[in-house]
């Protein structure tokens, strides 16, 4: 068991915000909790905000990193129950971007009794086309490739996907952000977490949640289209589907504003139903 110190050190853990609701964010694949500073100065007034880095990425402590335990989902779900029970946090609200919509579903199945709701911002139980009943906007040769490129020229592999993920042509300045922080995570880490994320098929746990979700989408999103969405919400229950009009996969970064609406939204209604 590790000390509480020990944890917020090597998730490398910072809280910020004065509201009394605690908002937990979890970053996606290839980033760190530098992704969501779009979002924080909407949000730090009404919510104390816990941010930290996965083991393995931003400025998390790399000694830390066993390659067995991030091999797969419940390796980084780990450390969010760590980092909740570090932090003896209660009444949660966990928002993840990307895969870590599906991260936080495995903690939250984990530590039900600390995790108020979920929010998930473009998310996915699977990025594999699984024909004929789900399409998840990859053949699992086209992601083999993508492995393949990592191990021959991982710059241009980021150079290649950022863009994609953007996903909006005049937004260059978030795909150069975005490149550049996938160049600056360890080629090791980033294989171990892209086969964790992108291999990965995590619809049985959709129909287990118990807890209020959020989920956010994009109209057009080359990783997770409009039917992820609608797939996510129907095997769901206790979820509800918002559509922001906009392009790409990273709705934190490029549309900030929006997003922090539809949050606020959302804990209102919450608050309303508890009453």
């Amino acid at each position: 068991m590790h000390p509480s110190s020990d944890i917020l050190t090597r998730n490398n853990v910072t809280i910020t915000g004065t509201g009394e609701q605690v908002l937990l964010l979890a970053h996606g694949f290839g980033c760190n909790q530098q992704m969501w500073r779009f979002l924080l100065p909407l949000l730090s007034p009404n919510f104390r905000i816990v941010l930290f880095d996965y083991v393995g990425s931003g400025a998390s402590d790399m000694q830390a990193y066993n390659k067995q335990r991030y091999a797969s989902l419940d390796g980084y779900a780990l450390d969010i129950i760590e980092i909740c029970e570090a932090l003896e946090l209660e009444n949660v609200i966990l928002c993840g971007h990307s895969v870590s919509s599906i991260i936080g579903l495995l903690a939250t199945q984990k530590i039900p009794q600390r995790i108020r709701a979920q929010i998930m911002i473009c998310p996915s139980p699977c990025f594999l086309n699984l024909p004929p009943d789900y399409l998840g906007g990859f053949a699992k040769a086209d992601l083999q490739e993508l492995m393949d490129l990592m191990d021959k020229n991982y710059i241009g592999w980021a150079q290649y996907l950022a863009p994609l993920v953007i996903g909006d042509p005049d937004a260059g300045q978030y795909s150069a952000e975005l490149s550049d922080s996938f160049c600056s995570t360890n080629p090791v880490t980033a294989k171990n977490f892209a086969k964790a994320t992108f291999f990965s098929d995590y619809r049985a746990l959709l129909p287990l949640n118990q807890h209020p979700v959020l989920l956010l989408q994009s109209e057009r999103d080359a990783l997770a289209s409009l039917f992820i969405g609608e797939y996510m919400q129907a095997h769901m229950p206790q979820s509800e589907l918002q559509v922001i009009e906009a392009k790409g996969h990273c709705l934190h970064m490029t549309h900030p504003q929006p997003v922090a609406d539809q949050i606020h939204a959302f804990l209102q209604r919450l608050t309303q139903t508890m009453e």
